[in-house]
């Protein structure tokens, strides 16, 4: 590779992680969808709850989506389909704007824009970490605390856009906000290129398919450990307020501060434990994730509660989602290869969407929220016994491979 290759080669992977950044703070945005709840049942003659499940299919449809993102990167490349994700999704706000009913609603708010989010998630964020495969870790935090950070910055912007010009031109700011800032991430992208540099022999060794991936034990057993903790992050952080005006008996105002608390301690997950997983095996750092996600848990479950332990179990268990969902496609290329992994990690990724839900299904089938966190906490002790035994796959000998194709 002569200077000039590799001086092109570093520009562009550098102006790829920008671009992914750029991309990856819109696409977070949809994580103010709360401020609208109030509004929208107003304006729909409908139930908070009724309002509120549009998020549920959201995060469904962004999980599904972002299980598809990788043939659709091999057939049109990662900068069209990021470009296809943010004109869908200003497309959904549009029409979430001019929603008159409920399930017109669902279909623009929740199948809609869920389905942009996940097309452009998950695809680049994978796209970007294959530039840095000697830094995945930091790669990952970047992109990833991006993403926290938008719906951090995007709360400013939309209550700002509520209080000034109402309901509806918000919904259609915010949707051509976030497809500029989307197409302009986009066009800084390139694809990566398949890993050939040295030690490929070794990289080859763990290099699978999705189809050679789902028939070994180590992908299921991740999926668990990733099921587990999306289920159990998601749950705590979608019923905060009710965990301190219920079980801790805190004033509705000092409940509401579990925000915050979620928010830093999220981010800091990302970051920490992002940049951790550069300097120490990748399935310890998730082992040390459970571990901080069963402390939280432990509190909550089996203590009574006072203000100071209430945030700091929502701490520990924020920590631990943030820098799971952070660490986890670094790791899942450390077990099957870098040059699938946005298929291998696509479907892995369903976990998300349904432990968006399953926590809330549990809880409403059986009621209060006693049975769910024994489930969640049962779930956490099996996944940190998975961390421990899991081993990386082995592949056959080449020379295996070739006699059993022929």
């Amino acid at each position: 590779m002569t200077q000039l290759t590799t001086s092109s080669y570093q520009r562009t992977r550098w102006l790829t992680l920008v671009g992914t950044i750029i991309t990856q703070f819109a696409l977070g945005s949809v994580y103010t969808w709360s401020l609208f709840n109030g509004q929208l049942a107003t304006k729909l003659d409908a139930s908070v709850s009724q309002v509120a499940f549009s998020f549920g299919l959201l995060s469904l449809g962004l999980a599904v989506a972002s299980s598809l993102a990788g043939k659709l990167q091999e057939r049109f490349g990662v900068r069209r389909v990021a470009i296809g994700a943010g004109v869908l999704m200003a497309a959904g706000f549009w029409l979430t704007a001019h929603a008159d009913n409920l399930m017109m609603l669902y279909l623009s708010a929740g199948v809609m824009v869920g389905l942009a989010d996940g097309a452009g998630y998950l695809m680049t964020l994978s796209n970007c970490v294959k530039w840095f495969p000697e830094r995945k870790g930091v790669i990952s935090a970047c992109a990833i605390g991006a993403y926290g950070l938008g719906s951090l910055g995007f709360k400013f912007i939309c209550g700002a856009l509520l209080g000034a010009v109402g309901l509806e031109q918000t919904f259609i700011i915010w949707g051509l906000m976030a497809m500029s800032m989307v197409i302009l991430g986009a066009l800084l992208m390139r694809d990566a290129p398949v890993q050939r540099a040295a030690g490929q022999a070794a990289r080859q060794a763990r290099d699978y398919t999705l189809a050679q991936a789902v028939r070994l034990p180590q992908y299921w057993m991740l999926a668990l450990m990733f099921l587990t903790a999306c289920m159990s992050g998601l749950y705590v952080i979608g019923v905060a307020k009710d965990i301190g005006e219920g079980l801790v008996h805190l004033s509705a105002q000092t409940a509401a501060s579990a925000v915050t608390v979620i928010a830093i301690a999220n981010l800091s997950g990302r970051l920490v434990l992002g940049v951790l997983s550069d300097k120490m095996a990748r399935i310890r750092v998730i082992t040390l994730a459970q571990i901080v996600s069963l402390s939280g848990m432990s509190i909550l479950l089996f203590t009574r509660m006072n203000e100071m332990t209430f945030f700091a179990s929502l701490a520990c268990v924020a920590f631990s989602f943030g820098g799971t969902i952070t660490v986890f496609p670094s790791l899942v290329s450390d077990f099957f290869g870098l040059n699938n992994l946005t298929k291998n990690y696509g479907l892995l990724y369903l976990g998300f969407g349904i432990g968006s839900v399953l926590g809330s299904l549990i809880a409403s089938v059986f009621g209060g929220f006693t049975v769910t966190f024994s489930l969640i906490m049962t779930l956490l002790v099996i996944s940190l016994l998975l961390s421990l035994t899991i081993r990386l796959p082995q592949r056959e000998p080449l020379a295996e491979q070739v006699l059993q194709r022929s």
